[in-house]
């Protein structure tokens, strides 16, 4: 897919989005010094912005769903609301091919964009490129197991590529960890969906119940 773009931005786009596993906002945000060429490492900033929400009469914690507070049964026609933002910084380590290809678009563009930015478009352009370069690549449409939609090929679909590719190497508990860190994943329970993905347990666990049977029947009847 990366040699379907047109250009070494697109070419790093998609590396990056790929080879890091990296939230295209994350990727987006990306300075030139959020990059150590010395280490060989990347500066991720995650900054998300949560929506609190509580009840005007007992201040409980509520949900965008609660019809009636869960601690004073008051219903909920009003309720207090404020924004609560996030940030999270982790250090990724980064392969050598990206970071010659991150020297050579740095070097063809002088020094980066305004506040020293590496790619300077939107989530929508990133979206765009993504998209045309993996019809060009042929790609299909991927469709969720759990859902059965299809979608199409998109920044994220790249992430959830990188950590497909990461569990089918490593599925141990480690394996997990290094992954939930490397990701930036709050929840244990988000990197351990990758696994269900990646892995093929249920079908090694079905293909045992039948072994004795084949094997059976390969022997021949019992005499």
């Amino acid at each position: 897919m990366e040699t379907q773009a047109t250009c070494l931005r697109d070419r790093l786009l998609i590396r990056l989005l790929f080879h890091l596993g990296c939230r295209v906002s994350e990727v987006l945000a990306l300075r030139v010094q959020d990059i150590d060429f010395t280490e060989g490492t990347i500066t991720i900033l995650h900054l998300k912005s949560r929506l609190r929400l509580s009840c005007p009469n007992c201040r409980t914690s509520l949900g965008r769903r609660h019809l009636f507070c869960p601690r004073c049964g008051a219903a909920v026609t009003e309720v207090n609301s404020f924004q609560h933002d996030h940030r999270r910084v982790r250090t990724l380590p980064i392969d050598r091919s990206t970071l010659a290809m991150l020297e050579d678009h740095l070097a063809a563009q002088a020094s980066g964009g305004a506040d020293g930015r590496i790619f300077m478009f939107n989530r929508h352009r990133a979206w765009q490129i993504v998209r045309d370069c993996g019809r060009r690549a042929g790609l299909p449409d991927l469709r969720n197991p759990e859902t059965g939609r299809r979608r199409g090929i998109s920044p994220h679909r790249l992430r959830d590529a990188f950590s497909v590719r990461a569990m089918k190497m490593d599925d141990s508990g480690d394996g997990l960890r290094l992954l939930q860190e490397h990701l930036g994943h709050a929840s244990f329970n988000t990197t351990a969906k990758y696994r269900k993905i990646a892995g093929e347990e249920h079908r090694r666990w079905y293909d045992r119940l039948w072994i004795t049977d084949v094997s059976d029947q390969r022997d021949g009847p019992a005499r």
